[in-house]
């Protein structure tokens, strides 16, 4: 084969934890009779709450296909490459498995929002019943924290807001006071910009992205400068997609494919991550990387086309409605898919009738 499939998960192959009738389908057309796959496939996904062989395990489950750790690319796998920061001191956020997580990321020091809460108590006062009875804090124990890592959305976002934009303000030392003059803050590095996603509920949920917002209107509401990002990762950054295509060569050499891939086919549901990432990669760094990508929107996940865009984007999407992230630029191109489809089964057959693939 000369084109691998990127596929996103949520909206594509489930939603929460209902699969989708037509991903099994689709699964069966790209494996042979061994169940080894015929074409390459990386599964990339803005989730970030578990390890990949979790993932993968539960993708093999849903889809009836033996899936590998190697095939799954959740929103934090490119802090693989941050090896500056592994041995340092860092705070974590979101939920799940965090410090194995940050663990098998290549992380020696990660601290978590509960843990700092411990050591910090007098930190978090939002929750009444949730303050410590006695007015003690034990400066004995010493934090020093040189980056904040945000994994993805938390269970209780005052908390973590709070926490987060003390270490900011304090460079690194919470429970100090407040020193507005230590500008830039100390690194942060964010994961999944997601607004919305998809579950079982017939509208989008918050995602990532909206904790990011609150994050980034608090900091500038008390400080009057603008949070600054050391890198972001997951759909749609250019780091994302960089490390999907070294995936995607990985697995080629490992099966001795010699035919170079030239062509990744990006299957998503979400507008301003599937598509505008897999469109900002071709317009911007194709020429540089050695395959092209091209977008597939499928109707099952955030995208309906009933209540988004119609089939010009350019014609429907105004200019003062961007759901992307603060930092990436709003341009209509990028948001026009090459393919629209109703679902994952008939993304795979186009794909198979666009590169006259006959399994």
């Amino acid at each position: 084969p000369s084109f691998g499939f990127l596929f996103d998960i949520d909206g594509v192959l489930v939603r929460g934890r209902t699969p989708i009738p037509a991903a099994r389908t689709a699964f069966q057309k790209l494996v042979n009779s061994q169940g080894q796959f015929l074409v390459p496939v990386v599964f990339v996904t803005n989730a970030g709450n578990c390890l990949r062989q979790k993932k993968a395990d539960q993708l093999s489950h849903l889809l009836g296909v033996p899936i590998s750790q190697d095939q799954v690319m959740m929103s934090h796998s490119p802090l693989r490459m941050f090896k500056h920061y592994h041995e340092k001191c860092v705070l974590v956020s979101g939920q799940g498995p965090l410090l194995d997580i940050s663990q098998d990321l290549g992380f020696c020091q990660p601290i978590t929002i509960d843990t700092l809460r411990e050591k910090r108590p007098l930190l978090d006062a939002v929750d009444h019943d949730r303050r410590p009875n006695v007015l003690f804090h034990d400066c004995s124990v010493t934090v020093v924290l040189t980056a904040v890592v945000l994994f993805g959305e938390p269970v209780r976002w005052e908390t973590s807001l709070q926490l987060i934009i003390d270490v900011l303000l304090t460079s690194g030392y919470p429970g100090n006071p407040y020193k507005q003059e230590n500008y830039p803050h100390i690194p942060v590095l964010a994961c999944n910009m997601d607004l919305m996603w998809v579950a079982e509920a017939q509208s989008p949920r918050f995602g990532h992205g909206t904790f990011m917002v609150c994050l980034e209107n608090i900091y500038k509401k008390i400080t009057g400068k603008e949070l600054k990002y050391e890198a972001l990762m997951g759909k749609p950054s250019r780091l994302t997609y960089q490390y999907a295509e070294h995936l995607i060569r990985a697995q080629a050499l490992q099966r001795s494919w010699e035919q170079p891939i030239q062509t990744l086919y990006a299957v998503g549901d979400n507008l301003m991550t599937d598509v505008y990432g897999a469109n900002l990669w071709e317009n911007e760094l194709a020429a540089a990387a050695a395959a092209h990508c091209r977008s597939v929107l499928v109707c099952t996940g955030v995208y309906t086309p009933h209540t988004e865009l119609a089939l010009d984007t350019r014609d429907s999407i105004p200019d003062t409605v961007f759901h992307g992230h603060r930092d990436f630029r709003f341009d209509p191109a990028l948001v026009e898919p090459d393919h629209i489809v109703p679902d994952v089964d008939a993304a795979v057959d186009l794909v198979f009738q666009l590169e006259n693939f006959a399994p």
